[in-house]
């Protein structure tokens, strides 16, 4: 060909010299070979002899294959060459060998060269020494597997999220732990539960080397399980945005690597000590509180014959003028029972003070259920809890608030342990009504209230349990005071279908404290 021949680009309208094709098939950075239709070589450009170490002339006539280094699957082989009969390019990586006899990857492009009939006269070959970069990339996806490897056999849950709080990575504790939760994503029940200025560096323009140690973090994973415990620690990092839309002016995205460290064993076990001795204090309690109901049941009885005594004098000293040995016994009976009062006022046990404090009800809730576990258990009962899972605290006496649900629960347990009841079910739910509310609802299929008695209930010293019973019929009575020291409400009532339905309501502290 001429430096003066001409060049037709149809498509294009234009005409270029055919040197100028030639020139830039020499000089391209890729290896270039156009071979006949047998694969034979009859020309090669001099990136071909820079990858493979042949000179031209030492290919020119030879087959393409003699590159080949008989490692390559022949299933790979057969895929090239069913491409180029239909008359298509192919591209993919082979294994060659160079002159020197060391190997290479090439990235490979074929395509055949139709003449005006459309049959196959030449072929078209291009190709690159990949070499380097596919070594590159296997010790990328290596790292990346060995990396993946040792955080997957780490038993503490990892997990990393955008800034959208999508999970990005996980390892396998935080499968396991998803699989747990059946329809939770624990990341979103994870940093619900830690504190809110750790949520809030999220979008913070400056997180990177932010970071969080040993938050202690607790959350319920619906009420039909226990309360699950985890540390937590993380710490926020700025990855580059890979699209191609940000290759010059770079944008790094904030993310979190948060690893949570199960803890709910040792919890458990401390939770176990704690609850001994709260059952040992509550115990306490109970002798403390039975027997200042007792002494105080005895002084309300004892001070009705004393009244009909000093009535029984008032009513002698005026109809008497001498001495009346009558008159002598009543004032005598009245001066001893009066004697015998005092000493049992003075014998009664003072009722504890206590400081009010910012009160969690669903922890309350949580253990009045395991103190009476075992009752509940021994009388067949089936308790339904629904608690919110983030319930604002109140403000309150802590040991006044928990012995009056315990009062409740009680009741409930009672009301459906009637000998002959079969339904025994208790339903209990807290949950917040509005910003300045939270209520509790408890809930039994007992027999009820007879509509007769639905206010004398709540007179002191009454019991609709039989006389022999030790209740001595002040529980409901300590409960409606103890909702009235709280600025609550209390219902009781009836339900249409059976049972008894007891509504507890009380104001939202205004400090919240976590």
């Amino acid at each position: 060909m001429k430096s003066e021949d001409k060049i037709n680009l149809d498509n294009a309208g234009i005409s270029l010299d055919s040197r100028i094709f030639f020139e830039a098939v020499q000089q391209s950075s890729v290896a270039i070979s156009i071979t006949d239709n047998k694969a034979n070589i009859l020309y090669a450009n001099k990136s071909f002899k820079q990858i493979t170490g042949y000179e031209p002339q030492d290919v020119i006539g030879k087959n393409e294959s003699l590159l080949s280094d008989k490692t390559t699957p022949r299933i790979v082989y057969e895929t090239l060459w069913g491409r180029l009969s239909q008359k298509k390019s192919w591209s993919g990586i082979l294994v060659n060998r160079r002159k020197d006899e060391t190997r290479y990857l090439a990235e490979l492009t074929i395509a055949p060269v139709l003449n005006d009939d459309g049959n196959i006269i030449h072929y078209l070959g291009m190709h690159r020494d990949v070499t380097e970069i596919h070594r590159l990339r296997q010790e990328a996806i290596n790292q990346q597997a060995m990396v993946e490897s040792v955080v997957d056999s780490t038993p503490v849950v990892t997990v990393v999220l955008n800034n959208k709080g999508e999970v990005i990575f996980s390892n396998q504790a935080y499968k396991t732990l998803k699989a747990d939760m059946v329809d939770k994503e624990p990341a979103d029940l994870l940093l619900g539960a830690l504190d809110e200025t750790v949520n809030e560096l999220f979008s913070h323009a400056s997180t990177k080397g932010r970071l969080f140690r040993d938050m202690e973090i607790s959350f319920d994973p619906g009420g039909k399980g226990f309360l699950r415990w985890f540390s937590c620690s993380g710490s926020w990092f700025r990855s580059r945005d890979s699209s191609a839309d940000n290759f010059f002016e770079a944008r790094k995205d904030p993310y979190l690597l948060l690893v949570a460290n199960e803890i709910t064993g040792q919890k458990r076990h401390l939770e176990e000590i704690r609850m001994n001795a709260l059952r040992a204090i509550m115990a306490e309690d109970d002798l403390i509180h039975n027997t200042r109901e007792t002494l105080s049941g005895a002084v309300y009885k004892l001070q009705e014959p004393l009244n009909m005594i000093a009535a029984a004098l008032e009513v002698a000293k005026r109809r008497t003028t001498g001495e009346d040995h009558l008159l002598t016994c009543l004032q005598d009976a009245l001066q001893a029972g009066q004697k015998a009062m005092s000493s049992l006022q003075a014998s009664m046990p003072e009722d504890s003070s206590e400081l009010k404090i910012y009160v969690n009800t669903n922890q309350l809730i949580r253990e009045v259920l395991e103190l009476e576990t075992n009752n509940l258990l021994s009388k067949g009962i089936v308790v339904d809890w629904n608690p919110e899972s983030v319930l604002p605290n109140i403000f309150g006496q802590e040991s006044r608030l928990r012995n009056m649900l315990k009062q409740l629960l009680k009741n409930s347990i009672d009301a459906v342990s009637v000998k002959g009841h079969k339904k025994r079910e208790i339903k209990i739910t807290s949950k917040q009504e509005s910003s300045k509310f939270i209520s509790i609802i408890i809930e039994d299929s007992g027999i009820g209230i007879p509509e007769k008695l639905k206010t004398k209930v709540f007179e002191p010293f009454f019991s609709t349990k039989t006389t022999n019973s030790l209740n001595t019929g002040m529980g409901l009575s300590i409960v409606q005071s103890t909702v009235n020291e709280h600025d609550g409400f209390f219902s009781l009532e009836n339900k249409p279908a059976g049972g008894c339905v007891a509504t507890l309501r009380f104001p939202v502290a205004k400090f919240q404290v976590t």
